[in-house]
């Protein structure tokens, strides 16, 4: 089988990388290879390569700078995957496509279902509820995975970031009115090849499902559960002082409650995530095996 991979250095195409490699032959195209920026570039790509399997892992992923450039942010997150639906249509073979809680405004005091309907606070938000409206309009074998504040071992995120700045402060204010799930890549990856082998088995159910950690937490909590696994290893960790969001200026606006319900992706497909905190770990632990491998994060 041919998978293309849409995406090359991004958190979630890195482990995509490492935990597809039984798939069958990989074909990773990050920005170099192929701009998503160019949808006659990617017709005549995915028509020329002619894959078994599209994943798009790509897309303009800064929160704060897309208020400030909607275009790019629309062109890579709505017009590309829009593009990839209609060449994936024609070949009659699956897209896997990431999406975000962000699609959500957070007013709602449950954790939202796929049922529940979408009203973006900002432009990242809003190019990505373009991008899952375009990929479903196409109404061909597609999967739309909402998922929600990813961090990884590599690249920019929460948790590597923490890490830096905890043992480099003394102290460090952090929000805790925003509410989620934080989701290891490791953990969105391994869900992605269980649906590869469930569709393989013949028994795929095409549409939109959440995938998040179980539980939930603040940025705060979070933060804190980062520190706690410094402190246990003896290293220095700043103290932590919670905030508000009216405190932390952003150029774009979070929803307050990101919780997604992902019982409809276990009811139908039997995939389940772990418990953040659970997940947490394991990313530590994968991280410290990476760390010793001389790898580059």
């Amino acid at each position: 089988m041919r998978v293309l991979i849409c995406g090359q250095h991004g958190q979630v195409s890195r482990e995509l990388q490492r935990r597809l490699r039984n798939v069958g032959e990989l074909i990773v195209m990050g920005r170099d290879q192929l701009d998503l920026a160019q949808p006659q570039l990617i017709r005549q790509t995915v028509r020329n390569l002619h894959p078994d399997l599209i994943i798009n892992a790509a897309g303009h992923t800064g929160v704060d700078q897309a208020e400030s450039e909607p275009e790019a942010a629309f062109a890579l997150n709505a017009v590309a995957p829009g593009v990839l639906a209609e060449e994936a249509f024609a070949l009659d073979i699956p897209l896997i496509h990431y999406s975000t809680d962000y699609v959500f405004d957070g007013n709602k005091t449950e954790p939202y279902n796929e049922d529940d309907a979408p009203n973006p606070l900002g432009v990242y938000g809003k190019s990505k509820l373009a991008g899952e409206q375009a990929v479903s309009a196409v109404n061909g074998k597609h999967l739309i995975l909402r998922t929600s504040w990813v961090y990884s071992s590599y690249g920019r995120n929460f948790l590597l970031t923490m890490q830096r700045l905890l043992q480099e402060k003394s102290e460090l204010r952090v929000v805790d009115d925003q509410i989620g799930a934080p989701t290891w890549t490791g953990s969105i990856a391994a869900s992605t090849l269980a649906l590869i082998e469930g569709w393989q088995r013949g028994t795929a159910k095409w549409g939109t499902y959440h995938l998040t950690a179980q539980g939930q937490v603040s940025w705060y909590g979070f933060a804190q559960a980062i520190g706690d696994t410094l402190q246990r290893q003896g290293k220095p960790c700043a103290t932590l002082l919670p905030i508000s969001s009216s405190e932390y200026p952003a150029a774009a606006v979070r929803p307050l409650n990101s919780r997604l319900d992902c019982s409809r992706l276990e009811r139908d497909w039997g995939i389940s995530q772990p418990h953040w905190k659970a997940a947490l770990l394991e990313c530590l632990d994968d991280q410290t095996e990476l760390f010793s491998k001389g790898a580059r994060l």
